[in-house]
């Protein structure tokens, strides 16, 4: 027994050790640190009852020893008492949906050996396993009176029944020949190869049957790839119809933003057809609880991935529309209906933060609701609006609102006990004239244990997109309060291109990348440091992914002589050939107004590799081998020129990561190796 008692202490020691967590660590407060960002708890996808007492929600909470996060269902009471576990098997419990008694919650689970449908109750009992399919279920939904799934699965489109995909699929394991034969793109797509398979929705009753393939033969994806979920697809009001999104393209799919709406019969006696004709983007369907409308949010420019979202209304009957939204310069994320079919919410991005409004369907007058901090992901049952919320010093709760200006009251307090001990750094938004003479913000975060005495070094965090932000959320890849917590003071500029500050400004960084972009970085770092006497302008390091790698390299050639040294995560160097690197083509066919042998001069106007002679600042370069966005050869290259150069340079890659560092130990490495790289060139 002692020995027991004995092993399980050593145990103890050797993972808060294995954390970077002393034993006294855990006792005491302390500045944030990333292990503190790996084990917080993380709420996702809340959903509030028919009746509105409860709320399902995701937990995910990391197992460091097994490198990987674990989700699991909660149950928050909307009066705020403490929530309850709703699942505890070892395997993912995920993407709840509620029974319209509100007695079941129905959600996915890989228990079985694969993703498939399952339900618990409620008020108690053992899950039971719905679907027993030979694919994986990717999402579902639940028909309004209950009785049928509709499923998302992958499958060959020249396979009529789910067997004949898993023959196919089993052919090619036991083949020896490795070749693959394209004739089209995509023949990869974000961190995946291309396999001929598409995402189809199909329809399942309930009580048993076969299931009906609703895009038969559609090369197509819906939910689309990569990011779609169930957001893309609803049953009608009567439940005899399904709407989804889906991309028309074929051959000219990877240079193509025109997703239209499609309608279907449920048993799919009929092709879809579709039912918009707009050349832009149109998503999210979502009917009125009266049936007779229906809304989504639809672009106006085609091939342009950052237009703003508008909330369009079509009368189901007639087909006739009518833009809510088209005087509102915000960019619309979602769609939810208020119980009377008087108003919709919407959640978007505004200067620096991101907000709930309510808009009036008649008038389309906007009012916010939520109005601090990252809110999303609104849910609503009578009038009880359930939302998730984070800010800058705290990762996301659970909130409910009773009704339109009444306070807002919390209802999940996750991760208390370790917030309790962390010191956060103190973060403000500040403004300056940035170019064009436009008023542009940012956000400086103090050190951890602040001391107006003394003098920090700057960690300068540059974001991606360039259609993006620095916002008021708590990152789990980009958090500042990682490098407060490390002594550095942080900066972040929303340059021109960022998101939630009107689509002009957005607009702003098309065909000129490398100009007011870097001009409001210039600017921004350097009214933060005149606005702040503690912060050391001589010692600053910039970090940058994505664009904000390529900002990076464009930096060390524009700014040379500014920083003591550079991070490029994922970053382009050459602009030309990063064109025939990357998979979805309209990005850089937008942003750089063409192709590269329509426009050569717009690859060549703000191409960092033009600029290698004047490099000279030490720089960390990291990349991930399955980033088929920004492709692995942009970072080796990157790090290639710096070596020939002869500059202090490192390169942490990857092989099994995309365009982000995911898993739990990677993301410690990450961290460790960029805060090592800032101590040894800025800390005295």
């Amino acid at each position: 027994m002692k020995s027991h008692i004995l092993l399980m202490s050593l145990l103890g020691l050797a993972l808060f050790f294995g954390l970077g967590i002393s034993p006294l660590q855990a006792q005491e407060s302390h500045p944030f640190t990333v292990n503190d960002l790996l084990t917080m708890e993380r709420i996702s996808e809340p959903l509030i009852s028919p009746d509105g007492q409860w709320v399902v929600f995701v937990l995910r909470t990391t197992d460091m020893e097994a490198n990987r996060g674990r989700t699991d269902l909660w149950l928050a009471d909307t009066t705020g008492k403490s929530p309850r576990r709703l699942t505890s098997h070892q395997a993912a419990d995920y993407s709840p949906l509620w029974s319209a008694d509100g007695k079941t919650v129905y959600f996915l689970s890989t228990r079985s050996g694969s993703a498939q449908v399952w339900a618990v109750p409620v008020n108690g009992g053992e899950a039971v396993q719905i679907t027993d399919l030979p694919l994986d279920v990717e999402s579902f939904l639940l028909s309004p009176k209950g009785e049928r799934l509709l499923l998302s699965l992958q499958v060959f489109p020249s396979c009529t029944t789910l067997e004949e995909t898993v023959k196919e699929l089993a052919k090619r394991e036991k083949s020896k020949v490795t070749g693959q034969l394209y004739d089209e793109l995509f023949i990869r797509h974000w961190d995946t190869w291309g396999d001929g398979r598409r995402s189809h929705l199909f329809t399942l009753p309930l009580g048993g049957g076969e299931p009906v393939d609703l895009m038969k033969g559609m090369t197509m994806d819906s939910p689309t790839k990569p990011f779609g979920g169930r957001e893309e697809y609803t049953f009608t009001p009567d439940g005899q119809e399904v709407v989804f999104t889906a991309r028309r393209g074929g051959s000219q799919e990877a240079w193509s933003t025109n997703y239209d709406l499609w309608r279907v019969r449920i048993d799919g006696s009929k092709p879809a057809e579709a039912i918009t004709t707009n050349p832009a983007w149109d998503t999210t369907p979502v009917f009125s609880p009266d049936g007779r409308t229906m809304a989504y949010l639809a672009m106006e420019r085609a091939g342009y991935e950052a237009d703003r979202y508008r909330i369009v209304l079509r009368e189901w009957a007639s087909g006739k529309e009518r833009v809510l939204t088209q005087g509102w310069d915000r960019s619309c994320s979602s769609i939810l209906w208020s119980q009377d079919g008087k108003s919709l919410y919407t959640v978007a991005e505004e200067l620096g933060q991101r907000k709930i409004f309510s808009l009036e369907r008649e008038s389309g007058k906007v009012t916010p609701v939520v109005e601090k901090g990252y809110a999303g992901s609104p849910s609503l049952s009578g009038k009880t609006l359930v939302y998730a919320l984070e800010h800058l010093k705290s990762p996301v709760q659970l909130f409910v609102l009773e009704g339109k200006g009444k306070p807002s009251r919390q209802i999940t307090w996750l991760n208390k006990e370790k917030l309790e001990k962390i010191r956060f750094g103190e973060p403000e938004q500040f403004s300056f004239i940035g170019a064009g003479g436009d008023k542009v913000y940012g956000y400086t975060v103090k050190p951890a244990d602040f001391d107006p005495s003394r003098k920090y070094p700057v960690a300068f965090l540059i974001h991606g997109g360039p259609q993006g932000s620095f916002g008021n959320d708590f990152h789990y890849r980009w958090n500042p309060q990682t490098y407060a917590g490390a002594g550095y003071a942080v900066v972040m500029v929303d340059f021109h291109g960022s998101t939630g500050y009107g689509q002009k400004f957005t607009d702003a960084i098309n065909g000129d990348w490398g100009g007011k972009p870097l001009e409001d970085l210039q600017k921004g770092l350097e009214a933060a440091i005149a606005k702040n006497s503690w912060m050391d302008g001589e010692r600053v390091c910039a970090l940058g992914a994505s664009y904000g790698g390529y900002m990076i390299n464009w930096i060390a050639g524009m700014w040379p002589d500014r920083f003591r040294c550079l991070v490029c995560h994922d970053g382009n160097l050459d602009e030309r050939m990063a064109y025939f690197d990357t998979e979805e083509l309209w990005f850089p066919e937008w942003e750089h107004k063409g192709t590269p042998w329509e426009n050569p001069e717009g690859y060549a106007k703000h191409n960092p590799i033009d600029l290698v002679k004047n490099w000279k600042t030490p720089t960390l370069v990291v990349h991930g081998g399955r980033d088929y966005r920004v492709v692995d050869t942009q970072g080796i290259s990157t790090f290639t020129a710096l070596q020939r150069k002869g500059i202090p340079s490192r390169f942490l890659y990857f092989p099994d990561e995309n365009h982000w560092v995911l898993q739990p130990q990677n993301s410690l490495l990450w961290h460790e190796t960029v805060l090592q790289w800032l101590d040894r060139w800025t800390k005295k």
